[in-house]
């Protein structure tokens, strides 16, 4: 149903390429320094070597998405367009179109602000089939460090620390590429069953006005098309990703003081990158559930800021510990319930009383 020819065409046109001037620092060094700070901070070891760094062009990154996009979608389209009987060819066709555009204008917003990505192919097949890349979008780059007035070095250092911290994560934790992969799976295999349920025609309930409703009114378009079962495990994916996210931020600001002079500049300059849309672009950014990706980051970091903290940099390891180990949504805002559900020190309490 969706036309990827003609998705990668127009996300193409949407993000054109760029005129800054494309960053000259290599990034193979950068990568091999990050790796070993990162190493050394979080305790994870790769169980494989990580992917090298690939330096890109905006259409280079639409073009991998695009794959990366198909293999996740085109199972579940092609098996939901089944039920369609006789009536497939001009429904699909009539889908195709707006499906593609809507893909296209989405990979094309986001290929003007990505900076770098760890790209994992969330799919039971084995990781040798799909493997992950280590991708940096040099025209973004570039236009960023003349938009923040940063030394290139430093900022590419900065994004190679954080997009690296994601690397060692999954290579690191055995079992966090499958449980991503289960929950993904899982979001698929409701949508599935949501568009091959016959669609009657009747007045949508009271409750139902209220969310749309309340949804539009906070921008969150994602609330309005996911069922209720699709939203719990929509707020495991999110709190999953918030600790991934979050702790890529802790990490790179832990490990990067001795390096990065302009550390504080850089964390303030990328904040405001964060929150600097305006108008038609904060509209977009809201409907597609970017604010949910800012909120990722804010809630991820602190949280993995307040257990180390509370507890020290051990305490944020056992955050990878296992799947029961990751923090709730709820458990985000509260790292205290998190620190006493998952690694409760009632018998050190104890022992401190007792020996006082």
């Amino acid at each position: 149903m969706i036309d990827w020819i003609l998705a990668e065409r127009i996300a193409g046109f949407v993000a054109g390429t760029g005129d800054a001037r494309l960053p000259s620092v290599d990034l193979g060094p950068l990568a091999v320094e990050s790796e070993a700070r990162v190493t050394a901070y979080t305790g994870l070891r790769p169980a494989r070597p990580l992917p090298d760094p690939e330096g890109i062009s905006r259409r280079e990154w639409i073009s991998s998405n695009v794959s990366s996009m198909r293999a996740l979608l085109d199972p579940v389209l092609s098996s939901a367009g089944k039920s369609l009987g006789p009536m497939r060819p001009p429904i699909e066709m009539g889908m195709s179109l707006v499906l593609s555009t809507e893909v296209g204008v989405v990979l094309g917003y986001l290929g003007q602000r990505v900076l770098g990505q760890y790209e994992l192919v969330l799919l039971d097949e084995a990781i040798e089939d799909r493997p992950p890349r280590l991708l940096f979008v040099l025209p973004n780059l570039g236009q960023a460090v003349e938009n923040f007035g940063a030394e290139e070095r430093e900022f590419m250092t900065w994004v190679a620390l954080h997009e690296v911290t994601h690397a060692v994560q999954f290579a690191g934790v055995p079992w966090l590429h499958g449980h991503m992969a289960g929950l993904i799976r899982e979001l698929l295999r409701s949508a599935e069953l949501r568009i091959e349920a016959p669609r009657k025609l009747r007045l949508p309930t009271g409750e139902e006005i209220r969310r749309i409703v309340t949804g539009l009114r906070n921008g969150d378009l994602i609330s309005i098309v996911t069922s209720h079962a699709e939203r719990r495990t929509l707020d495991r994916v999110q709190a999953t990703m918030a600790v991934i996210e979050g702790h890529a931020e802790h990490v790179m600001d832990a490990v990067a003081p001795d390096l990065l002079p302009s550390l504080p500049k850089l964390r303030a300059a990328i904040d405001r990158r964060r929150r600097s849309q305006t108008g038609l672009s904060r509209l977009m950014a809201r409907l597609l559930g970017l604010d949910m990706k800012l909120r990722q980051y804010e809630q991820g970091k602190y949280f993995c800021d307040s257990v180390v903290r509370e507890r020290g940099v051990a305490a944020l390891h056992h955050v990878f510990s296992g799947p029961e180990a990751l923090p709730t949504l709820e458990e985000l805002a509260t790292p205290r319930e998190w620190l006493a559900r998952t690694m409760p020190r009632a018998g050190v309490e104890q022992g401190r009383r007792s020996s006082a």
